[in-house]
C-alpha cells in the first residue's frame, strides 16, 4: 500500500513534472503495488510463481485464488493500469479523475487479495 500512497502523492504534486508525466508515473506505481500484492500471495502460498511473467501469473490466479470474480477484477485492473503506463502518440493519456478511480480500485483489490493471503 506504500506504493499506492506514493502514486497519490505523485498525482497531487504539481511541482514534480507536467500533469501527463505525473499521471503515467502514478499508473506505474499503482501497477507495481498490484504486482507486489500478487508476489505476496504467491509467497504466502509457498508458490514460485513470482519469478514468472505477470501474464503467466494471471493464468494461474483463478486456480490458486479460488475466486474467479476477484481474479478477473485484478487482471482487468492490471491491464487498465498497463495501458495507462504507455505513451501512444495517437491517444490522450488518462485524466486525473480516471487515475483516482483506478487507484481506488487498485486499493480495493489489493485489500481483498490481502484478506486471501493471510
Amino acid at each position: 500500500m506504500e506504493l499506492l500512497g506514493l502514486a497519490e502523492r505523485v498525482l497531487d504534486e504539481p511541482s514534480i513534472s507536467p500533469a501527463t508525466c505525473r499521471r503515467r508515473a502514478a499508473a506505474v506505481l499503482a501497477r507495481q503495488a498490484l504486482e507486489a500484492a500478487l508476489d505476496e500471495l504467491w509467497t504466502a502460498r509457498r508458490l514460485t510463481l513470482a519469478d514468472c511473467s505477470t501474464r503467466a501469473q494471471f493464468a494461474c490466479l483463478r486456480t490458486y485464488l479460488g475466486d474467479d470474480r476477484l481474479a478477473a477484477e485484478i487482471h482487468h485492473t492490471w491491464g487498465t493500469l498497463t495501458g495507462a503506463c504507455h505513451h501512444h502518440p495517437y491517444e490522450l493519456g488518462p485524466t486525473a479523475a480516471e487515475l483516482r478511480a483506478w487507484l481506488d480500485t487498485t486499493a480495493a483489490v489489493i485489500h481483498r487479495l490481502h484478506r486471501r493471503t493471510v
